[in-house]
């Protein structure tokens, strides 16, 4: 199974915020979009970086809540990792794993953004996979 697999399922949006938003405006959008993580995007619409819960809270426990006043660029993930459609689900459960990450830009020819994996939908899709080896294995004993 591959990426591409998971976004025909899940989709492509992506939620995106400027780095000059404030982190309180990007608890918002989190809160409002029930999603654990959304790409900071440049003017040009260019990723710069990624900013998640985990994020905003790491910046709360270290300053306090005045920090939900700054802006994203302050505490947002620089150097984000990112995956291919046709990166297979093994690939990213391992970078995911090594990184200690819980979402994965997905690009797309020319190094567009074409959509977001998270950890929830690798799992999903394992399990799948694994059902599926499953049914095929007692079909074929079956037999």
């Amino acid at each position: 199974m591959y990426v591409k697999n998971i976004l025909a399922r899940k989709g492509s949006d992506v939620v995106r915020i400027s780095p000059e938003q404030t982190l309180l405006d990007a608890a918002k959008v989190i809160r409002e979009n029930k999603i654990g993580a959304m790409l900071c995007c440049d003017k040009d619409g260019k990723m710069c970086g990624v900013l998640s819960e985990r994020d905003i809270v790491i910046s709360i426990a270290r300053s306090g809540s005045g920090v939900l006043d700054n802006k994203i660029s302050t505490c947002m993930t620089t150097g984000v990792y990112t995956c291919k459609e046709d990166d297979t689900i093994k690939q990213v459960m391992e970078v995911m794993t090594e990184r200690r990450i819980r979402h994965l830009p997905v690009v797309g020819e020319g190094g567009a953004i074409v959509g977001m994996v998270t950890i929830g939908d690798v799992v999903k899709e394992r399990i799948m996979e694994t059902e599926a080896e499953a049914e095929a294995l007692k079909a074929y004993i079956a037999t």
